[in-house]
């Protein structure tokens, strides 16, 4: 890939204007295909077989879809041995409590960063990936894939745990039972006392303050963390978010970690429910409220502390 400018530069000063006589085109084209030759060669050094070549066109979307896969098998994985290990239908003995959920969703976070950060930027999450095409530059044209990538990601994670948790989940519900009761563990579900205005709020508050926290890592006139430290901020952020705003509806702050096992769920046995609870609940508050909540703190940092000429509120005009 890199060869390709030299390519098309190559290109250009051998290829003549069609009034050179026959023999200066005869000798040119053979100039031509000496250097495609060559280039190609040259290629074939950078990319020591095709599969790696044809992997470079995949790379970014399966860091995020990978990343997400992680956040969720850790996320989803506590969600189950807690709640499932704290029937005694299933153990004896309670294994963890809310603190661990917490705890698990902030590793499920470092890690998925961590496997995709030096690769695709680490967003694994479609909240934090429009947000950076509409205030960083990202291109557009990577969205699309990047958010089918993450949803993937997500439903695949969840299927993953779903696996390894099927026997304690029969124990739990009883063999073939499936209801929102478990569904929890994979997607989330706002409590009963929450209104539809409040539980938007929910997440959109929580989301909010990820997008801030995520632009001051990476503002470099603020106080970012050291070189590879970036997984551990965000495992105190995740882990913080959780123990102080995630009761109530369970802090998706992130579309791909709820729509890719609430689709894997339906697909499981739950039904249709898991998409008509609470009037389409699925859309307007995990999907919704984190990308609006994204894009709201992404304006909030950018108006008031940020100086970079990279967002679209500081950019010269021309």
């Amino acid at each position: 890939m890199s060869r390709r400018p030299s390519l098309e530069s190559r290109r250009n000063s051998t290829v003549q204007p069609a009034s050179q006589n026959s023999k200066d085109f005869t000798a040119t084209h053979k100039e031509y295909a000496s250097n495609l030759e060559t280039t190609d060669a040259e290629d074939n050094l950078d990319y020591p077989n095709k599969w790696a070549r044809y992997r470079e066109y995949i790379r970014e979307p399966f860091a995020e879809f990978l990343g997400v896969m992680i956040l969720i098998i850790f996320g989803n994985g506590v969600d189950c041995q807690v709640i499932l290990g704290g029937s005694t239908a299933v153990t004896s003995a309670p294994k963890g409590d809310y603190l661990s959920i917490n705890i698990g969703w902030g590793v499920g976070t470092a890690m998925g960063v961590w496997v995709s950060g030096g690769i695709s930027g680490g967003h694994i999450n479609p909240a934090i990936t429009i947000l950076f095409a509409v205030f960083r530059g990202f291109p557009w044209k990577k969205v699309p894939i990047y958010i089918f990538a993450q949803v993937m990601g997500g439903l695949c994670g969840a299927a993953i745990v779903y696996a390894n948790y099927f026997h304690a989940i029969d124990l739990f519900e009883g063999p073939g039972v499936r209801t929102l009761a478990t569904a929890g563990l994979f997607s989330t579900y706002a409590l009963d006392y929450m209104t539809n205005v409040s539980a938007f709020f929910d997440e959109f508050l929580g989301t909010a303050v990820l997008a801030i926290v995520v632009l001051a890592m990476n503002d470099a006139e603020n106080s970012p963390p050291p070189a590879g430290l970036g997984p551990l901020v965000l495992f105190i952020l995740i882990t913080g978010i959780g123990t102080a705003l995630g009761m109530q509806t369970g802090y998706a702050i992130n579309p791909a970690r709820d729509l890719g096992p609430r689709l894997f769920t339906a697909m499981a046995g739950y039904g249709k429910e898991v998409f008509t609870f609470r009037n389409q609940y699925w859309i307007w508050c995990p999907i919704m409220g984190p990308i609006l909540g994204a894009l709201v703190g992404a304006l909030v940092y950018d108006s008031m502390l940020y100086t970079g000429k990279d967002s679209i509120i500081n950019r010269p005009k021309i």
